[in-house]
């Protein structure tokens, strides 16, 4: 039976924005992720043969919950006997209610469901598996491409995941107020990993991957509506907005365009706005985030007029303050590129020579990148010409290693 066409929207409109709450209703119910998702994936089913293009529910993610549930408790009857002798996710009923600042008026489903998905006890990868799965909605096959492997392989790891969760007997709660500080940091971790690998693709034939990018965001901004009050995440969506309101300026024609080379007139100027006022708050906290120091930087490369006039001295001294709560390689080398271009790239070369002993940068693309680049502005062109070839070596995404082949090529012969 073929669907009408507002109901397909709606449907999926639904799915985007309601999935993880429908979800994580729905485990309240049953205590089984297995269960929830196949309820909550069948319930989606019936709304494109149960609703009509004038009977669109006003509330579809509270028809979708509804029918979820009662999906849920009717596979729950029928198999009381048997699941009394099954492991099920713990919930942890001696937990205090959560109550910080919206929270109370929203059901915190979506904050057990995430704090269970990015759970210590499991690694970071398959946090982000989790996460994109059951919070974000994505298909197993979405999921799989996102970390370049089969379908079958991802299945199998988000099997053993819920596994894991079950027999480890993960509670399926929010954190203790106690408990917070820790486990958000996790939580943070994950959604700006999503982010980021949507951002810029490490492997393929697309630099940005959309929905990765889309879904970051989303869970970024699901936070900050959950718990409002934390300037971590308000660091962290500052961050990602930033970031992606130059999205439209990163490749033209298929090609990548650098920041130093990007049509600022493409730029989202509402995102940009709204990011700096959330960065603005986030540097308020004492000390600052991470993620708001992040964001402090990409504020004032969004708010520059041109490249010229970015003040890069104080993104030299943001990056010293990231150094200090943050002592990443990765840290090191930006702030190092920072330098080279708030005092020249010979002092920026003489900022990155320390970091070729460090084993953390041996594989990873964009420090040749950059030691070529400088190489190149102070007319050093053989050296110019390794340090490419060596990035080229380690760059798997095609639309960056088309970059550097254009950067090899106009060094000459």
């Amino acid at each position: 039976m073929a669907v009408d066409p507002a109901v397909a929207r709606a449907v999926a409109d639904a799915h985007r924005m309601e999935w993880a709450f429908v979800l994580a209703a729905t485990v309240r119910v049953t205590a089984d992720l297995d269960l929830a998702e196949e309820c909550v994936q069948a319930a989606f089913a019936k709304a494109l043969v149960a609703w009509g293009p004038s009977s669109i529910p006003a509330r579809p993610g509270a028809w979708l919950t509804t029918t979820a549930r009662n999906l849920a408790l009717d596979q729950l009857r029928r198999e009381t006997v048997l699941r009394r002798h099954l492991p099920l996710l713990v919930e942890d009923e001696t937990a205090p209610p959560f109550v910080w600042g919206r929270a109370h008026e929203i059901e915190d489903d979506r904050l057990r469901l995430i704090f269970t998905c990015c759970h210590p006890s499991l690694a970071v990868a398959t946090q982000v598996a989790l996460t994109l799965r059951f919070v974000c909605g994505l298909t197993t096959t979405e999921v799989a491409r996102a970390f370049l492997v089969s379908e079958s392989t991802m299945a199998a790891r988000l099997t053993r995941a819920k596994r894991k969760i079950t027999q480890a007997r993960i509670p399926y709660r929010t954190p203790r107020l106690d408990e917070l500080a820790d486990r958000i940091t996790a939580v943070l971790q994950v959604v700006h990993l999503v982010f980021t690998t949507g951002h810029a693709s490490p492997r393929g034939d697309e630099l940005v991957r959309d929905d990765l990018v889309e879904q970051g965001l989303l869970l970024a901004r699901m936070l900050g509506d959950l718990l409002p009050n934390d300037l971590g995440i308000e660091g962290l969506l500052a961050l990602l907005v930033l970031t992606d309101a130059r999205r439209a300026a990163r490749l033209v024609d298929g090609r990548l365009v650098l920041l130093a080379d990007q049509d600022r007139a493409a730029w989202d100027r509402d995102a940009i706005a709204e990011g700096t006022h959330l960065a603005e708050a986030a540097l308020e906290g004492s000390p600052p985030s991470i993620y708001a120091l992040m964001a402090a930087i990409a504020a004032i490369h969004d708010n520059s007029p041109s490249w010229e006039a970015t003040d890069f001295t104080a993104i030299v001294g943001h990056y010293d303050a990231l150094m200090a709560a943050w002592p990443s390689p990765v840290v090191a080398l930006n702030r190092a590129v920072a330098i080279g271009f708030a005092q020249g790239a010979r002092a920026g070369l003489r900022a990155l020579e320390p970091l070729a002993a460090e084993p953390l940068l041996a594989a990873y693309p964009y420090f040749p990148a950059a030691r070529a680049d400088f190489c190149r502005r102070v007319g050093d062109v053989r050296s110019a010409r390794l340090f490419y070839e060596e990035a080229l070596m380690l760059t798997a995404n095609e639309v960056e290693r088309a970059h550097l082949e254009r950067q090899l090529a106009e060094l000459g012969s």
